[in-house]
C-alpha cells in the first residue's frame, strides 16, 4: 500500500455479524488477534505506519483492548500509512451511532433537524478525518460489501476476486491497483466533463 502511494488502508477484521460463528473459532480469532497486535505493532512503528482500530470494543476482554490501546498510543505520531483494523464493526452500526449523536444534539437543542445534511452525518462517523475509500477489494469470490462502510463506499470502485484473504498478497494488490488506475471516476459528471476540467 506505500509502495503504490495509498495514504489509507483498511482491514476489515471481524464484523459484529462474525459473532454469530462458532465459539471455538471466535475465540480463535480473538487470540489470533491479540497475537497478530503484540507481534505486529513494533514492526509498524519502525515503518512509519499509524494503526487504528475502530469498531464496539467493549466486547472484547480487558487484555485485547488493552493491547488495542497499547499499539495505537505507540504509533499514534506516524504519518507514513494509516493502517486501520476494522473490528467488531458494522456499516449499519456505524450509522446508528452517528444518527444517535445527532439526535442527542436535537432534543438538547444545539441542533436543528433541518441543520442535518450529508456533511453533518460525516462528521459523525468513524475516521470522518481519513478520505472516502478509492478502491474496495474483497477476495473469496463473494460479490458483496458485507455491512463494511456502507456510507463511505458511494463513490468507491468495487473490485472482486477469487483468492482467499491468505493467498491475496503483493501480485494480486498490484493487480486490484493497476485495475483500479484504469477507471474513469466521474462522481456523476460525463467524460466529457472530466476531460474538459483536466484541459483546463
Amino acid at each position: 500500500a506505500i509502495e503504490c502511494g495509498a495514504s489509507a488502508l483498511t482491514l476489515f477484521a471481524f464484523s459484529r455479524e462474525n459473532w454469530r460463528r462458532p465459539v471455538e473459532e471466535v475465540d480463535q480469532l480473538m487470540r489470533l488477534f491479540y497475537f497478530a497486535l503484540k507481534r505486529e505493532a513494533r514492526k509498524l512503528h519502525r515503518n512509519g505506519v499509524r494503526l487504528r482500530v475502530v469498531g464496539e470494543r467493549s466486547a472484547f476482554s480487558k487484555k485485547l483492548i488493552k493491547a488495542i490501546e497499547s499499539a495505537e498510543t505507540m504509533t499514534q505520531d506516524n504519518t507514513r500509512l494509516d493502517l486501520v483494523i476494522a473490528a467488531n464493526y458494522g456499516g449499519r452500526w456505524d450509522l446508528i451511532q452517528a444518527t444517535q449523536r445527532l439526535a442527542e444534539q436535537v432534543a438538547e437543542g444545539s441542533l436543528k433537524p433541518e441543520e442535518i445534511d450529508a456533511q453533518l452525518i460525516e462528521s459523525n462517523l468513524t475516521l470522518t478525518e481519513l478520505p472516502e475509500p478509492d478502491l474496495f477489494i474483497r477476495t473469496g469470490g463473494e460479490q458483496r460489501i458485507s455491512n463494511f462502510f456502507l456510507w463511505q463506499l458511494a463513490y468507491t470502485e468495487l473490485y472482486f476476486v477469487n483468492e482467499l484473504w491468505p493467498d491475496f498478497r503483493k501480485p494480486q494488490f498490484a493487480a486490484a491497483v493497476d485495475w483500479f488506475r484504469s477507471r474513469q471516476r466521474r462522481f456523476g459528471r460525463t467524460g466529457e466533463q472530466l476531460q474538459e476540467h483536466q484541459d483546463a
